[in-house]
């Protein structure tokens, strides 16, 4: 028996409306819990002061020194190196062997549970280079974990950019590579810049391949080869022993917030560059 077609419409319109309401619904409870839990500990003292006895008094501010400084230094490496491949798979070379080796090898990164990165790292970089738990030796490790989101995020961007913008380019002079940096980048650049901010936001969040390879150290990083804890390993630590569930929670509560914050400067930019290249 055949549906009315308008009741089928509204009906898939209030269940589509309906999931995404519940998923929205599962962020704000997630946030509010944290917010109310956490929010009474914030204060000044708080992000600018250092912790003592173990984190269970004082602040986190060399836990925010050091989640900044492990997201900026190794997005900062694994950009140039994702978006370089991409380019490569997409525009330099036709599909062949070599280029199914090396997309089965990004989506087999991809896979890899963060654990396993941790002790790939803690094996190669911390024992057998003897870099020991450092900033260094976290950076390189979660550079690797990244590589795959910003890799297939920036081709699928710059394989969605239409073939006739470079047909024009090519007609009218360019070579391929000023046609790939003047024309295909700029008009990828939003879908390239989703896949850096949802890997910012893997850096900051992540604790198992951070403890295994910078360590949780709570002084303040002052070198590529001094030991460190970001907020993620701070608040893990904090609440798995239980020393302080309140500041724990107040760690939690600035982590959630950073990461909104980024997630929203990235939306604003990429919706001003949508508007600049459209």
């Amino acid at each position: 028996m055949r549906l009315n077609p308008r009741f089928t419409d509204k009906f898939v319109r209030a269940a589509l409306l309906f999931q995404a309401l519940f998923t929205v619904s599962i962020l704000v409870f997630i946030v509010f819990i944290v917010f109310v839990k956490g929010a009474a500990n914030i204060t000044p003292e708080f992000i600018f002061s250092y912790p003592e006895d173990m984190g269970r008094h004082g602040g986190i501010f060399p836990a925010i020194v050091g989640t900044v400084f492990l997201a900026v230094l190794s997005i900062a490496l694994a950009t140039p190196l994702g978006v370089g491949t991409a380019i490569y798979l997409t525009e330099y070379t036709k599909e062949s062997t070599l280029t199914r080796i090396i997309r089965f090898g990004v989506e087999s990164l991809a896979g890899i549970p963060s654990i396993i990165y941790g002790l790939f790292g803690f094996i190669f970089f911390v024992i057998k280079l003897k870099l020991g738990w450092s900033l260094i030796s976290g950076t390189l490790t979660i550079m690797i974990m990244v590589l795959p989101t910003i890799i297939r995020t920036a081709e699928e961007a710059i394989k969605s950019v239409p073939r006739n913008l470079r047909m024009v380019s090519f007609s009218l002079g360019a070579t391929k590579w000023e046609t790939v940096t003047k024309v295909v980048l700029p008009s990828a650049a939003p879908g390239i810049l989703t896949g850096i901010m949802l890997s910012v936001g893997r850096a900051v969040s992540e604790t198992a391949a951070v403890i295994f390879t910078m360590g949780s150290s709570l002084r303040l990083p002052t070198s590529l080869l001094d030991s460190g804890r970001t907020m993620a390993v701070h608040f893990y630590i904090l609440a798995r022993e239980g020393i302080s569930l309140e500041k724990a929670y107040a760690t939690a509560l600035v982590l959630v917030v950073s990461i909104l914050l980024i997630n929203i400067v990235a939306y604003y930019t990429m919706n001003k560059m949508i508007a600049r290249y459209n």
